[in-house]
């Protein structure tokens, strides 16, 4: 059997036909992730503009949560997508680290924020969800100028800058969200497991999310560094050359 590389050279129509395929697979891919980088650009901007008004309205940030959990559920989850799209390969991007990303986000949502309503009114809460909202606008806005090839520079800017303040206050919301949370997982024994039980395995939440806080250490100087090597390539020009592991 003749190799794929010798058919593919020795059929110039074979050839023009799967490049042709190609370019309409990209075009279509391209199509997707504009419509996909749209609506997360308007549901990230619909749930800030429900945070505003809310705070103007009530004059608090109790209850915030509350009022915007629907959306933010919708479009946090709907990020998933983003993890397909990696590992069919329509993104260039890490399925590994956009998996750790996305996830880490979703569990902030569903199984604390939402899990445990007690800590819903904490300023920890309204911390994470303003980053989140103002980290997302900025990112899916440079995502879908950036695939229309007509990327303002401002907006070019902010991708690259605004996560230097962003990024740690972010992680802080995160981590003191979590922190809040302790008294009330080992109170209720929420989601762990005791034995004995039939299935002979132990399982307590409340220290996987010590855990979880603890991996924040080593997690979060790696990411944080690779976006400052990034925003020196992006706006500087700089040449990055990654060190070998």
């Amino acid at each position: 059997m003749a190799s794929s590389e010798e058919d593919g050279g020795g059929n110039g129509a074979v050839e023009e036909k799967e490049n042709g395929k190609k370019k309409k697979l990209g075009a279509l891919a391209t199509t997707w992730l504009i419509f996909y980088n749209v609506a997360m650009t308007a549901g990230w901007l619909v749930l800030g503009i429900a945070m505003v008004r809310f705070y103007i309205q009530k004059g608090t940030h109790r209850g915030l949560f509350r009022s915007v959990q629907k959306t933010l559920k919708f479009f946090q989850t709907f990020a998933l997508l983003e993890v397909i799209h990696c590992a069919v390969g329509i993104v260039r991007t890490s399925v590994l680290v956009t998996g750790v990303q996305v996830s880490s986000r979703i569990f902030m949502v569903w199984f604390i924020a939402h899990s445990i309503k007690q800590i819903q009114n904490e300023e920890s809460v309204i911390l994470f969800l303003v980053v989140w909202t103002v980290t997302e606008i900025t990112r899916y806005s440079f995502y879908t100028f950036n695939l229309l090839n007509h990327l303002p520079y401002f907006i070019k800017w902010a991708r690259y800058n605004f996560f230097i303040v962003l990024y740690p206050a972010g992680v802080a919301g995160e981590l003191l969200t979590i922190y809040a949370a302790l008294p009330y997982v080992k109170k209720t024994g929420m989601f762990s497991l005791r034995l004995p039980n039939k299935y002979n395995v132990s399982f307590d939440y409340y220290y996987f999310l010590i855990i979880v806080m603890m991996s924040y250490v080593p997690l979060f100087p790696q990411l944080y560094f690779h976006m400052l090597r990034q925003r020196r390539r992006v706006l500087h020009g700089e040449v990055i050359v990654e060190k070998d592991d």
